[in-house]
C-alpha cells in the first residue's frame, strides 16, 4: 500500500478515495458493457468479458496518465484521477441534462430530420457540458484547472472573445 501511495503521491488516507472511485467506475462501466455484448447468455461469460474489459480500461487510463502527466499541471499525480472522474461525470451528466431540455423545446425525431435532431442534441449537450465541467471541477476541488481548460476549449471553438475582458 505504501508503494501505491508513493507512486500516486498520496499524503493523506482520504486521498485514496479518488483511485477507489476510478476503479469502481471502470468496473461498473465494464460490467455494463459486458452485459450489452453478451446479452446475459452466460453469467461466467459476462464476468469474464467485464474483467478483460476492466483490465484494458485500466491499461488505457494508465497510458493516458503517462501522456498527460507533463501536459496537465497538477500538484500531485492522484489529482489526475480526480480530473478524469470530473470528465467522466460531466460527459454523462451533459447528456442526461440535454435530453429533457430537447424534449422541453418540443424537438424529437418525428418532427425533425434525424440528422438535424442529433446535431441540435449535440449542441445543447455541449453547452451544458461547458457549464457542468466548471461546476464539477469546482465540486472536486479542481476549479482552476477546469477554468483554464474551459477558456482554452472555447477559444478553439472561436469563442475566445468571451474572456477577452478578463485578461485585460
Amino acid at each position: 500500500m505504501q508503494k501505491f501511495k508513493e507512486r500516486w503521491q498520496i499524503q493523506e488516507n482520504w486521498q485514496l478515495i479518488f483511485p477507489l472511485l476510478g476503479l469502481v467506475g471502470i468496473l461498473y462501466s465494464s460490467f455494463k458493457f459486458a452485459k450489452i455484448i453478451t446479452k446475459d447468455i452466460n453469467s461466467f461469460l459476462s464476468v469474464s468479458v467485464a474483467l478483460i474489459f476492466s483490465y484494458l480500461l485500466v491499461k488505457l487510463c494508465l497510458f493516458f496518465f503517462k501522456k498527460l502527466e507533463n501536459k496537465w499541471i497538477v500538484n500531485y499525480r492522484w489529482e489526475m484521477i480526480r480530473i478524469f472522474i470530473v470528465f467522466a461525470i460531466t460527459g454523462s451528466s451533459s447528456v442526461v441534462v440535454g435530453r429533457p431540455i430537447i424534449k422541453l423545446l418540443g424537438i424529437n425525431k418525428e418532427n425533425l430530420n434525424v440528422f438535424v435532431y442529433w446535431m441540435l442534441f449535440a449542441v445543447i449537450s455541449l453547452i451544458f457540458y461547458q457549464i457542468l465541467l466548471v461546476l464539477f471541477g469546482w465540486l472536486f476541488g479542481q476549479f482552476q484547472f477546469f477554468w483554464t481548460f474551459e477558456k482554452k476549449m472555447l477559444s478553439r471553438f472561436g469563442l475566445g472573445f468571451i474572456f477577452k475582458q478578463e485578461n485585460n
